[in-house]
């Protein structure tokens, strides 16, 4: 038998726990006495003719920024050169107050440009004569007015923010708190991308293994070996343009789609953009919403309007504050620290959904559960199990013309199961999955595909110090749903899914592939997964063959 290997990045084992136990961030300063140069904007989105200001912090006494398009090819749109720039002062809580830097730049955006995300490149010279940059990245809406026969794309900007690993703090980790090792209730959104959000090369690792993991092995986590020894960002694989919602805009465009793309804030604060289409589209890690923005898409399918979601983990409300700059969510800490709690309308706590105090699992909008999915093909949590989802209803006309058989593995060459899921309790009746009665699911819901997933590494050959996932998450899942962190209610939901489902909801519907890794299969060009993503948007752009 062939000997299967871990990718080797050059780090010492010490350094590869460090890798994935330790917490390291981009930060002013970072690159020492070589120089460097960072950049944000004053908001994620902007209409045609709107002006972009950016707020620039450089060693270098100017920088030249060049902006392309990033969609199937990329298409330079402007060039800025020679723009002051100079150092400023970053507050030591930058990520949950904002970095406050003072104007750098502005422009305005021409009423020509198309809709899309638009990368800037900023250059400037380091202190030792060699090349400094940094990336940025804009979306541009789309102008107003009714767009038949188009799609719009949401961008999972609420997942971005609470990923960012920027100046320290984010959803996850952080340097707040007494000892400053807490992660940050609050963060902000006026600071840069961390380093990997917007541009990767091609050979970074995504989260699922892909590798066989040896027996008796412990959990090996490439894609933070490769971040850690390449300096970019510890969280660059779990959110970002460039490792999830660029693959699905540009595959759409390639196709021949006609497509727009918008941030998740829009949703929020302007939800009318979605009244002007028939199809919206979600993909990749597109974990955290706000109450107002699951509200615009439940009134846009209610009223015609069909979702497609290509994405996995709808777990956490968030509440957005400071005009949106802002994003608020005490997850685990929530029931203890949210003030909601102490006097308010609880029903907006910033915990999961599935929350019964909050009484809006995430399965009434687009029909599945985070916590009863979660994780698939990396760490302990079954990284020998499926890499596609295994096919129940065949005869669906989401799988029209893919040859598909019940029992066959829907996307397993391009591994699209993974890393997290959503799902729903389920029952089998004659071979068929059906909801099991104990989520609130809407009518008609129909399973199409179910796989295994675990939200608990269990492996009685793998010691506890080797576990990045352990069963935390599992015991807050049991809290969750059950009241306490206890045994009896950990075995109670530490078994989850992952599902394809299909709904009808008023006037419109709604297909889920409730996977972060269905882009993986256009990224890899899997013609199955290709196959059936063309399906769903054939239908959702044509309402009178539904």
């Amino acid at each position: 038998m062939t000997k299967v290997e871990f990718p080797d990045f050059g780090l010492t084992e010490t350094q590869r726990r460090e890798a994935v136990l330790g917490h390291y961030y981009e930060y002013p300063g970072m690159d020492g006495e070589r120089g460097e140069i960072w950049c944000y904007s004053d908001r994620f989105s902007y209409a045609p003719g709107d002006e972009v200001t950016l707020f620039i912090s450089s060693t270098a006494s100017s920088c030249d920024i060049d902006i392309l398009r990033d969609g199937a090819s990329e298409e330079h749109a402007l060039a800025i050169c020679s723009v002051p720039t100079s150092w400023q002062e970053t507050p030591d809580q930058c990520s949950v107050e904002g970095c406050g830097w003072q104007p750098s730049h502005s422009f305005r955006i021409p009423n020509d440009w198309p809709s899309g995300a638009y990368r800037l490149t900023l250059r400037a010279e380091g202190r030792d004569g060699k090349p400094i940059h940094c990336h940025h990245l804009f979306i541009l809406c789309p102008a107003a007015g009714a767009k038949p026969g188009r799609i719009l794309q949401i961008a999972a900007t609420g997942t971005w923010t609470a990923y960012n690993t920027w100046g320290g703090s984010n959803h996850y980790q952080g340097i707040t708190g007494a000892n400053r090792d807490q992660y940050a209730t609050r963060v902000s959104t006026q600071r840069p991308w961390c380093r990997g959000f917007v541009v990767l090369p091609k050979e970074a690792p995504r989260v699922p293994l892909e590798i066989e993991t040896p027996p008796a092995t412990a959990p090996r986590y490439p894609h933070m070996e490769w971040a850690y020894s390449t300096g970019h960002s510890k969280k660059y694989a779990s959110s970002g343009w460039a490792s999830y919602d660029s693959h699905f805009f540009r595959w759409a465009e390639e196709a021949g789609y006609a497509i727009d793309l918008a941030s998740q804030h829009e949703l929020h604060s302007r939800p009318e953009i979605l009244d002007d289409y028939d199809c919206a589209v979600f993909v990749g890690h597109d974990e955290y919403w706000t109450w107002e923005m699951r509200d615009a898409v439940d009134r846009f399918v209610e009223r015609g309007g069909f979702a497609a979601r290509f994405a996995g983990n709808f777990m956490w409300q968030t509440r957005l504050e400071d005009g949106g700059q802002t994003q608020v969510c005490y997850k685990y800490r929530a029931r203890a620290e949210d003030p909601v709690y102490a006097g308010g309308d609880v029903t907006r706590a910033t915990n999961s959904w599935e929350a019964p105090e909050i009484g809006r699992p995430g399965a009434l909008t687009f029909g599945l559960n985070a916590t009863r999915g979660l994780y698939a093909g990396w760490g302990g949590c079954a990284p020998r199990g499926a890499r596609g989802f295994p096919v129940y209803r065949p005869s669906h006309w989401a799988f029209a013309g893919t040859g598909i058989y019940y029992g066959d593995l829907l996307g397993a060459g391009s591994h699209v199961f993974g890393y997290e899921v959503d799902g729903l309790d389920y029952v089998i009746r004659n071979g068929l999955p059906e909801p099991g009665g104990e989520d609130d699911v809407p009518d008609g819901l129909e399973i199409l595909a179910l796989g295994m997933t675990s939200l608990v590494e269990e492996s009685a050959d793998i010691a506890v110090e080797d576990q990045f996932l352990t069963d935390e998450d599992g015991r807050f899942v049991a809290e969750t749903l059950y009241g306490s962190r206890s045994d009896a209610n950990l075995e109670k939901v530490k078994r989850g899914c992952g599902m394809i489902v299909n709904f009808p909801k008023g006037k419109g519907e709604v297909f889920h592939v409730g996977s972060t890794e269905w882009i993986a299969g256009l990224l890899r060009a899997d013609t199955m997964v290709e196959r059936v993503t063309r399906n769903v948007l054939d239908r959702a752009l044509h309402p009178s063959s539904r």
